[in-house]
């Protein structure tokens, strides 16, 4: 054989090595690496909080510290967005296998000519494997090695669409985006649908250095490479003369989008709990609230316009809830009047416990239906003190009045507080209301019920406005509880039957009656609606907080104004801070929604009665002078009233010697209405009623004058004269005072018979009221 045949033969038997060692790198080591691997795992996007019709409220970052969007589809990829990527990054990826080798010696020479790396090569498959690799590589020959190798194996597991729609969902666009759809968002706070082609072209400039083209901070330089990918599209042919025109003179306009921050106090209680996910189509983390967007949005303008009206009183914060009474499910929910204001708009005012005031007593008085007490039992709001474990105990109504006979529609319509703590004694004290709102979901009261004793009905324990509101859902559907919920796709809790429905209906009609409001509120108060619904305010002590609740069967609102630094209001009750917001939430849900009242139970009875006495009436036999309607449970109607009741001449209705001393200021309402019965004319010594013998009072700087007027109240009325040999006397309105200096005192009481009774007390400063706080008078006022 010739030699140049042997030379031959050896060159084709190298060029075969070759050809067969390339084929087997080609083609076979792909095989010998893994996919990167991230890629094996889905995309994991951040978990977005929606409202119950789908709006979002917010997208929180994943813990890579990133806003991922749900992964999109190719076919949810809009084309000009493909093409722009395509022509920033690989322009030949529906043609190269996974390397570009043109691309590769074009970026070579490219580095040659300048002496050192100018241009790039990486495909985007390649691109994709950098992206997705367990940890980051450094810059490097061999690391470039590794991704060709492994694009090559994506190229040789996927299709070209999977691929650049993994890229597409997977890149860095910057500023915390990841994925083209989280940068539309990002970027221009719009779905990827609505970008315009310059857009798309503005998004695919970013990838190529995130940090460097930072849009926020190098604007120009953004522009400057969005140009140049519109020329090179325009080249390519994909786009035309007239889209090239339109996208070049098109000058985006970035609105920065952080996740939405739409309910937020909403979200930041969702975000605490622990709640199970909806996974969306991709596997998307989605939690759909049952937040009503647009009534959220309403609730929190009108919460800003209220308190705007409010700022010279030093009303600064409100909260409000909406529930859907059927399901339990929170509507909406405004924790305070701006959450990014910095007077602690971060606070969630509804669910932070505030002292309730009044607002609990419809709780007292259910259990007082439950027990026998009817809608015209007569309740003395007359002065009372009560021996606790923890001193004197001397509730005060808020207008520091007292009513005489009051039915018990009165007694809670007009929030009056003595008649309270009076029926709350009755049925058995604190513990039997602890027990019962504990049954209604509050979870505030942490202490035993000795703790809050008597004063627990008119509002001194911290309770949270959510639950609160909860409680009163509970009466509006008549006795059944269901947890609240602020989650749209969660299973309906069945509820559990706590109270009769004729009774929550009782309930229901007595907090719908503005008639018994009027004493404390007048006729005309903005908590009286121009349709049925039930309501009831509530003042804490000192003014550091009010509220308002109320439902009809649909809904139930609660709102609580106040201050999250707990300073004292300017006088704004319940009805004059919470209340108009109230109001105007309860106007918006009856005009968009509709509102109804409920149907009366079969075994409800009506029977007109005397207000004075509580007695039924029978106008055949006594025609009455004062008299109204109201409605009993079958079975217990009180008796009827007789001749007896009354004075013969006069119609005056007959009271007991508990009413001497009330009756005897000449009360405005009862002027010409009520009369002593004669055998009840006082005689013998006068039985002092207050303060009892003994008695230890402290001075409090948070009462007026530090509580330095004490009421001097005895069985004998006016005609008692009351003196003391180193206290300050003095009449008022035709009631008696006693003006407390720190040290013990006598305090006298005289008869016009000249007999005497006399009682000790001793009075301490206000500084030895920490020392000595389980005495301390515990005085209620300011409740309503």
């Amino acid at each position: 054989m010739k030699p140049a045949s042997k030379k031959w033969k050896r060159l084709g038997k190298a060029l075969l090595i070759t050809a067969m060692f390339m084929v087997a790198v080609w083609w076979g080591l792909p095989f010998a690496l893994p996919l990167p691997g991230r890629l094996t795992e889905p995309v994991v996007p951040s978990l977005t909080f929606l409202a119950s019709d789908g709006t979002p409220l917010r997208q929180l970052l994943t813990d890579d510290g990133q806003r991922v969007a749900q992964p999109s589809s190719y076919n949810d990829i809009p084309r000009p967005l493909l093409l722009a990527t395509l022509a920033a990054e690989d322009r030949r990826f529906f043609e190269h296998h996974g390397v570009d080798f043109t691309a590769i010696a074009r970026a070579a020479w490219d580095d040659v000519r300048a002496w050192r790396v100018v241009s790039g090569a990486s495909t985007i498959t390649q691109q994709l494997a950098k992206i997705s690799a367990d940890e980051p590589r450094p810059r490097s020959i061999y690391a470039k090695i590794i991704e060709a190798i492994q694009a090559r194996r994506i190229e040789m597991t996927w299709d070209k669409q999977r691929i650049v729609t993994e890229y597409l969902n997977r890149v860095s666009y910057g500023n915390l985006l990841t994925g083209c759809a989280s940068a539309a968002q990002g970027y221009f706070h719009k779905p990827m649908r609505d970008l315009t082609p310059a857009e798309c072209a503005f998004l695919a400039a970013l990838p190529q250095s995130p940090t460097r083209l930072n849009p926020f901070k190098n604007f120009d330089a953004v522009k400057k490479r969005q140009q140049r990918i519109l020329t090179r599209m325009h080249e390519l042919g994909w786009l035309d003369d007239e889209a090239l025109n339109l996208a070049l003179n098109e000058k985006p306009t970035l609105r920065r989008f952080t996740g939405g921050f739409e309910a937020p106090h909403a979200v930041a209680l969702l975000g605490h709990a622990d709640l199970r996910l909806a996974s969306g189509p991709e596997g998307a983390q989605v939690m759909r609230t049952s937040i009503v967007s647009t009534l959220q949005s309403r609730v929190e303008s009108i919460i800003t316009a209220r308190l705007a009206l409010l700022r010279d009183r030093h009303v600064t914060q409100a909260a409000a809830v909406v529930i859907e009474n059927s399901t339990g499910r929170v509507l909406a929910l405004a924790g305070s009047r701006d959450f990014f204001s910095n007077d602690s708009g971060q606070i969630n005012g509804a669910w932070m416990p505030h002292s309730a005031g009044s607002a609990v007593k419809p709780f007292t008085y259910l259990l007082a239906l439950q027990r026998g007490f009817t809608p015209a039992t007569v309740i003395p709001d007359l002065p009372i003190e009560f021996s606790t474990t923890t001193g004197i105990y001397r509730p005060e109504n808020y207008d520091h009045r007292n009513y005489g006979p009051v039915t018990l529609r009165t007694a809670l319509g007009s929030s009056l507080n003595i008649p309270a703590v009076r029926v709350l004694k009755q049925i058995g004290g604190e513990k039997v209301l602890c027990d019962a709102l504990h049954s209604l979901g509050i979870t505030s009261l942490i202490e035993p019920p000795e703790h809050y004793g008597l004063g627990l009905t008119i509002g001194n324990a911290p309770v949270r406005l959510l639950e609160l509101a909860n409680a009163y859902a509970c009466l509006a559907r008549l006795g059944e509880f269901k947890p609240w919920t602020l989650l749209a796709d969660e299973t309906v809790t069945a509820s559990t039957s706590l109270y009769p429905a004729s009774v929550c209906y009782l309930m229901a009609d007595i907090l719908h009656d503005n008639q018994a409001r009027v004493p404390t509120f007048g006729p005309h108060s903005v908590i009286r609606l121009p349709f049925p619904c039930a309501v009831k305010t509530g003042t804490s002590r000192n003014y550091r907080d009010n509220w308002t609740l109320g439902f009809t069967p649909e809904f139930t609102v609660g709102v609580w104004a106040g201050n999250f630094d707990n300073t004292p209001m300017e006088n704004v009750s319940g009805v004059t801070g919470a209340g108009p917001i109230f109001s105007d939430i309860f106007k918006h849900l009856q005009e968009t929604f509709g509102t109804t009242w409920f149907e009366e139970p079969p075994n409800i009875v009506h029977a007109r009665i005397d207000p004075r006495t509580g007695h039924r009436l029978d106008e055949k036999l006594l025609p009455p002078r004062v008299s109204r309607e109201d409605i009993f449970i079958s079975g217990t109607e009180p008796k009827c009233a007789t001749e007896a009741d009354y004075e013969a001449d006069t119609g005056r209705a007959f009271l007991g010697p508990e009413y001497a001393n009330w009756l005897a200021q000449g009360d405005l309402w009862a002027t010409g209405l009520l009369s002593l019965r004669p055998e009840s004319a006082p005689s013998g010594p006068p039985q002092i009623i207050s303060p009892k013998d003994g008695t230890v009072l402290f001075l409090d700087p948070d009462l007026g004058n530090e509580g330095r007027r004490l009421l001097l109240q005895a069985q004998h009325g006016n005609s008692v004269r009351w003196t003391s040999p180193t206290l300050r006397i003095e009449t008022e309105d035709g009631r008696t005072y006693a003006w407390l200096e720190p040290g013990r005192h006598l305090i006298h009481a005289l008869s016009d018979s000249a007999e005497l009774t006399t009682v000790a007390i001793e009075v301490k400063p206000a500084e030895d009221l920490r020392k000595s706080r389980p005495l301390r008078r515990q005085i209620a006022t300011g409740s309503r």
